[in-house]
């Protein structure tokens, strides 16, 4: 099944629409560039009843970004977690995978 940019960039491509001048090709690229952030990817289990968890701190983005960022992370791991306040919390130990992942997103992580 076809989601509604794939039908977009279809009639663009037929000639049926006119190309935009900001593409989302165009904002992505200018994000990626944009990405000064220092995170930081570390493991806690204080306060958590002996679970452990994953945090990333260090976003200066928006909330809406911030989760954005989550959703695609939390997915790609296969496990919960929430966004909120700069920073980033993943269910269970995913510090490597979480430090890959950010890096491919052209996050500078420590």
């Amino acid at each position: 099944m076809t989601d509604w940019k794939d039908l977009l960039s279809i009639k663009v491509a037929n000639g049926e629409l006119p190309p935009a001048e900001n593409s989302d090709n165009t904002i992505w690229h200018e994000k990626e560039t944009q990405k000064k952030d220092i995170l930081k990817v570390l493991i806690d289990r204080k306060g958590r009843k002996g679970k452990t968890a994953t945090i990333v701190e260090g976003f200066s983005c928006g909330d809406s970004e911030l989760r954005d960022i989550a959703a695609s992370l939390k997915s790609r791991l296969g496990t919960g977690g929430s966004a909120r306040g700069g920073e980033i919390l993943i269910q269970g130990d995913h510090c490597e995978d979480t430090r890959k992942f950010l890096q491919e997103m052209g996050y500078k992580v420590k």
